[in-house]
């Protein structure tokens, strides 16, 4: 059978094409009588309105499109979901696809996104050159979540990473530690000021920093903490390893188990996102948290600011990480 077409809709509901539309654009000059008929008919015949039609048609859209740079990370997960919560409540769509973190795939994402002309485009965590992000905001209103920019164009929303290592250094010193070792996140770009946030933290507190590079994925994690294994001996071991990323900090867990270490009593352990594999019972990770569907929400409010409130000046928004302690760390023997 044919798609049933608005046409159709206003056949049987008895009223005009145009009248129908109003009510697919959920248009407030419409009765409720009217209304409840047209959506009755649209029911019955199955009729789903073309979103992107609809968009070409009115020169305005509620498309938005969303680009994940990692679909194996829980946290991007979360983000999205506070997006789509928040999207929903200003009539807005999305559509996703991810670039897997690498700047080629991330610029075909990008451009397969702007193709459907949509409304806005957020992108989580991108890798990708800033000249690149320049010239996407030129097309569409941009918003990054997890990275920086000074684009006037783009909208940045952003946890404070220097704060949220410096919280977790905090925390394994007033457990005693002092051989705190830091797991960074490669070039993703929340690990330069998370980096800057570890070595602030063990400088005030008169202890000597050590980075470690690293990604944030658990290959990476399990990687440094062989790295690790080589560079010092069990007596001088790190007791504590502040790591990049929740995935980052189960890879280093699993490295420290299949060396014969024990998380916490041999070595406290903790990540960042709070993500939901850090809850989980077996895993049981302390990490620092950030307001992941807080940032997606706020992802969302900044792109309708820009479509449906005539905000034109960059916004710049940021929110606080919190620590959250479970049972990767402890004093030190």
């Amino acid at each position: 059978m044919a798609r049933p077409t608005m046409e159709d809709v206003a056949a049987r509901a008895g009223v005009s094409r145009a009248l129908v539309s109003l009510v697919m654009r959920n248009s407030p000059k419409v009765s409720e009588h009217r209304r409840r008929a047209v959506l009755d008919a649209a029911k019955d015949l199955g009729y789903q309105p073309h979103i992107l039609a609809r968009s070409l048609a009115s020169r305005t859209s509620s498309i938005v499109g969303v680009m994940v740079s990692d679909l194996r990370n829980a946290f991007f997960a979360d983000v999205v979901e506070g997006m789509d919560a928040a999207a929903q409540t200003r009539g807005l769509e999305l559509i996703l696809n991810t670039g897997r973190r690498t700047a080629a795939r991330e610029r075909a994402a990008l451009e397969s996104l702007l193709s459907f002309r949509p409304g806005g485009v957020i992108l989580l965590s991108p890798v990708l050159p800033a000249a690149a992000i320049r010239e996407a905001a030129q097309q569409a209103p941009l918003v990054l979540v997890s990275r920086t920019s000074t684009v006037a164009e783009v909208d940045t929303v952003n946890d404070d990473g220097e704060i949220g290592v410096g919280l977790a250094v905090d925390h394994l010193v007033s457990l005693g530690h002092r051989r705190i070792v830091h797991l960074d996140g490669g070039g993703a770009f929340t690990s330069a000021p998370r980096r800057k946030g570890y070595r602030a933290a063990m400088r005030r507190h008169g202890l000597e920093p050590m980075v470690v590079p690293s990604e944030h994925t658990d290959a990476a994690g399990l990687a440094a903490v062989r790295k690790l294994l080589n560079l010092f001996s069990s007596e001088n071991f790190p007791t504590a390893l502040v790591c990049g990323n929740d995935f980052n900090a189960v890879g280093a867990m699993s490295a420290l188990e299949e060396a014969g270490l024990r998380v916490p009593e041999d070595v406290s352990v903790v990540g960042y996102d709070n993500t939901s594999l850090a809850a989980l019972r077996h895993v049981a990770l302390t990490t620092i948290d950030q307001p992941r569907i807080q940032m997606g929400r706020l992802a969302i409010e900044a792109l309708a600011e820009r479509l449906h409130d005539g905000r034109t000046t960059p916004a710049r928004r940021r929110v606080e990480p919190s620590l959250v302690v479970r049972s990767t760390t402890t004093a030190p023997r």
